[in-house]
């Protein structure tokens, strides 16, 4: 059924992604006299230009995104359901990981790496997702559990 709390965690994922998609999530500042450079998931904003460095980030929420879509949709299958939860997770770590190489290894020289709120986002919704896949393990086991009683 649709009406699952999982199915609420999963919306509650989609939403953080989608809004991590619009958001800053981060900033570079200089270390000299200048405009701090500001780092969202397809390119850098910074004295008028936009650098499309980072887009490989912007990519791996697109995709997230989809596939949190699929998911809730998904909800006749629960095995796959849970399943596209792992792959989901996976995908959220790997954002974190790439944000992690291009904001603190790649960065821009003689600049310091702040985080913004946005970065935030895709742990939050790696931890609904959990909790969706969670949910999702007990609805199986209780069809299982009913299916035995029969």
């Amino acid at each position: 059924m649709i009406q699952r709390k999982q199915t609420i965690y999963l919306l509650l994922a989609l939403i953080a992604v989608s809004a991590c998609l619009c958001m800053q999530i981060g900033s570079f500042e200089p270390s000299t006299m200048g405009a701090p450079l500001q780092m969202f998931n397809l390119f850098v904003i910074g004295d008028g230009a936009q650098v499309p460095a980072v887009w490989p980030l912007f990519s791996i929420l697109v995709v997230t995104a989809t596939l949190i879509l699929l998911t809730i949709f998904a909800y006749k299958n629960r095995k796959r359901q849970a399943r596209l939860c792992v792959l989901n997770i996976l995908l959220c770590l790997a954002w974190a990981a790439a944000y992690a190489v291009i904001g603190w290894v790649v960065g821009v020289e003689n600049t310091t790496f702040r985080p913004e709120l946005g970065a935030a986002l895709p742990v939050v919704a790696v931890i609904l997702l959990v909790m969706a896949r969670n949910g999702i393990l007990a609805d199986e086991r209780l069809v299982r559990a009913a299916d035995r009683i029969r």
